[in-house]
This record gives structure tokens, sequence and C-alpha cells, in this order.
């Protein structure tokens, strides 16, 4: 029997429900992605109206414990549907921890079931079912709790919190991210060749893609990403670093994931500096129609002699990896993920992406949508929450 396609949101969240991502405004930014929150729990609570004596007594429970709602352990969400919570602003943000989701327009109270798709802004605050939604670390629901007459389901929340086992054991054992590392995939001459045309040449800074008004834009933000990269035009040189790739990585991407990639893009080097406070905060490198066509991120590391800098997954725990110089960490594209500032040395990179034939239609048909023109960086707080950042 073949599935049968899903084309809209379930009418219910239930737990064990693959969380839905979604962007939508808060009190303090004009776009946030949920997903990018990944790595803590996230509690959504679609209360209706601040204006509700429910809607107060929640959010000042959640606002009272701090030492919950810490954006480490977990996170707190307000959804309100009543522009009137904006226009009198009775809903307050305190970072880190305690936010609200203005979701005048429905569209994350419609997704997540607490409103029927036919619904409409006029009747909206009366057809609302309130209640909490609890998501894991790793984006999949835990818990749904209604609002009860006699509020006891705000205790129930708070008591649930504080049970929660550390973020990092959330599944009841120590996850493994769903990675690849593998060692010796370039020999020591071609990491050294690597390293010696980066510093002939001196590399650039280098920015990150977000999703703008419908297009793909290139942005320039040090709080968010600091590295230095060239690319590297030498066709036979590149030819050389495909039959490795063809060799050492793609027959193993094959084996895991049974995917065979075809294409390759960026022919790049990077260099995160200690000098420079080299990292890059937690991002995802396909969640905008410009980058949508990547499938595999790999991170070649060409040396090895530096301190930070290391590639970790926040949904999946707090372990971090380092190859050796060499060696590569393959991942999905769409595994949010972050390097570490680099505290020592300089950690020099070979950073492409894979894709296919089918991903390249995907490619070609977007191209259109990217703009590789810097702007201006705008407020990025906080810098793992804002919407559309890839790589």
């Amino acid at each position: 029997m073949t599935f049968t396609p899903v084309n809209e949101s379930p009418t219910r969240t239930l737990p064990g429900d693959s969380a839905q991502a979604f962007l939508q405004r808060t009190v303090k930014h004009a776009s946030l992605a949920l997903d990018s929150l990944a790595g803590r729990y996230i509690v959504l609570c679609f209360f209706g109206s601040g204006a509700e004596a429910h809607t107060q007594n929640a959010c000042k429970a959640a606002s009272s414990r701090p030492d919950l709602f810490d954006d480490r352990h977990a996170a707190f969400f307000g959804v309100s549907i009543d522009p009137a919570d904006e226009t009198e602003a009775r809903l307050t943000h305190r970072n880190p921890g305690h936010r609200h989701f203005y979701d005048f327009d429905l569209r994350v109270s419609k997704l997540y079931g607490a409103l029927p798709q036919t619904a409409d802004p006029d009747n909206a605050l009366g057809a609302l079912t309130r209640q909490w939604i609890v998501i894991d670390p790793t984006m999949r629901v835990r818990d749904v709790i209604p609002f009860r007459d006699d509020q006891s389901d705000i205790a129930e929340v708070i008591s649930l919190v504080e049970g929660l086992q550390p973020a990092e054991r959330a599944s009841g054992i120590e996850l493994m991210a769903p990675i690849l590392y593998l060692p010796r995939v370039f020999e020591t001459d071609l990491c050294q060749h690597l390293i010696e045309t980066y510093e002939a040449q001196g590399g650039r800074e280098s920015g990150f893609m977000r999703e703008i008004d419908g297009r793909t834009v290139s942005v320039i933000d040090a709080g968010f990403k600091r590295r230095k990269d060239i690319t590297l035009t030498d066709d036979r040189l590149n030819i050389e670093l495909q039959k490795r790739f063809l060799r050492r990585v793609i027959p193993e991407i094959a084996k895991v994931h049974q995917f065979t990639a075809t294409r390759m893009e960026r022919f790049m080097v990077a260099c995160y500096a200690a000098e420079d406070g080299g990292h890059f905060a937690p991002h995802r490198d396909n969640n905008s129609r410009g980058t949508a066509h990547r499938r595999f991120a790999v991170s070649v590391n060409l040396n090895d002699d530096f301190d930070g800098g290391e590639v970790s997954f926040p949904e999946y725990g707090p372990r971090s990896f380092k190859a050796p110089a060499g060696g590569a960490v393959v991942f999905s594209c769409s595994l949010l993920h972050r390097v570490s500032k680099v505290t020592r040395g300089r950690r020099y990179a070979f950073l492409p992406f894979l894709y296919d034939e089918a991903a390249a239609r995907i490619r070609q048909e977007n191209a259109h949508l990217i703009d590789y023109q810097k702007t201006a960086p705008g407020k990025t707080e906080p810098k793992t929450g804002e919407a559309g950042v890839v790589a």
C-alpha cells in the first residue's frame, strides 16, 4: 500500500508528531524560524489573547521561572492571534527564554491544529483550541496539554518542564548525530597545497544566505558568522579534488543514505581564525529557495593544529566533531549545525555542497531568486533564531 499524500496540516497535533517548522513575527523580530531553536525544549502556548486572565497567569508562571526558560533547557513562546496584544503592548519579551509570536494571519495556529483550516480572523478567538504544545530538542512533539477552566494546566506544564531530562538525553539516551565521519579523504600534501593556496591569495570575509522578501540574499553579520574564504579557480586542481570525492565520499553517502551525488557546489577553502573570532552560529544549509537544491554538506579539515572550530548538531546534543587533517564530516544540509569559535590558531577547511540531477533542476529554476549583493546587517538578536538563515 502506498502512502496517501498529505496536502494540508493535520487537524490535531499529537505527541510523537514532527513539529512543524514555520517563520512568524514576534514581539521583537520581523521574522523568526522556530526550527532554528532546536536543541532545547520549546513550549508553545496557544493562548489566543493577552487580555484573558488565563493567558496572564500562564505568562506570569513562565516568566517567573528563568531557571527553566533560559534558552538552554527550554524556551517559552506564547502565540497570540489578537492584534490588540500588539497595539496595547500587552505581551512582554525577555531574552533569553520568554517570547511571543504574533500569529495574526493564523498560519501557526492552523499549522498546529489549534484552529480549523477554515477559520478567519473575525471568529478566530472563538474557534481557538487553547493549549500548550511541548516540543523536544529534536523537533518532535512531546506533550499536548489543553487549557482547563481551573487553570491547573499551568502548574502541570511547569512541573513537566521541571522534570524533563537535559536536552542531550531528551530521548532517554545520548543521541548520535546522523553524520558520516571519514578520515583520509585528502592526502597530507594536498591539504598543505590548499592551505598554501589560501595564504597566497588571502581570504575575503564571507556571508551567509538569508531569505528576504522572497529572494535569497547574501548577508554579512560578524555576530552570526565570521569566516574568510577563497575560491579555487584552477580547473586541474578542482578535478583532482572531485576525484577524491568520487573515490572516498560519494560511495559512503550512497551506502548509508542510498543517495548518489552527481554534482558539487563551491570549490572553496575557508579559514576560521582565532584572531578574528571565527565561528558560525546554528543554521541550516538549504532553507531558502536559492539554496533548496543542496543535499549534503562536506567539511574537510585541512589541518588540526587549532582549538575550537568544531562542528556540532544541536538537535542531537552538545557533542562536537573535529575531523583529523584530511578527514571529513558529512551531513545532510537539513541538519541544524554550528561551528564553535576558534580559540587558538586557524582552522582551514574545504567546504563543498553535493547534490544530484533532480536538485540541479531545482537550482536552475530558483537561480533568478538569488542576490549576491551584500546587504548591511540588520538586527539579528537572538542570533540563533533569525529567519531563513543558511550557509
